[in-house]
């Protein structure tokens, strides 16, 4: 057996131009129906946890002081509530609009694969 000739051949494979199959095609499509709500969940998420935490900090007077600061902090952390509170109704709208945006081509091209 000549392993030379193996290697050869599996590195060759790595730098040969790749076909693109439908599976990939489907895979693209499913991830393009869905990147856009992670984007905007991971996104909404974080600065809704970082304002609560912010509120937090102003409530408990470690940043500010006095009655104002402690108000404040409130309102800012019952903002931040509101925008953890939110988040997950919103990524599930926006994941339904991006999966009826891209349903029938995803479903012609399952069909497609399923047939063969």
């Amino acid at each position: 057996m000549n392993t030379d000739k193996i290697i050869a051949e599996s590195i060759a494979k790595d730098y040969a131009p790749k076909e693109s199959s439908k599976i990939v095609a489907l895979k693209k499509l499913d991830n393009r129906a869905k990147l856009p709500a992670t984007i905007f969940t991971y996104s909404c998420g974080i600065i809704s946890a970082l304002v609560f935490g912010t509120g937090m900090c102003l409530a408990m007077q470690v940043i500010g002081s006095g009655l104002v600061g402690m108000v404040f902090g409130i309102v800012i952390g019952i903002i931040g509530m509101i925008g953890c509170g939110a988040n997950y109704p919103i990524y599930k709208k926006m994941l339904e609009k991006g999966k009826s945006k891209y349903a029938f081509e995803i479903v012609q091209l399952a069909k497609e694969i399923a047939d063969k």
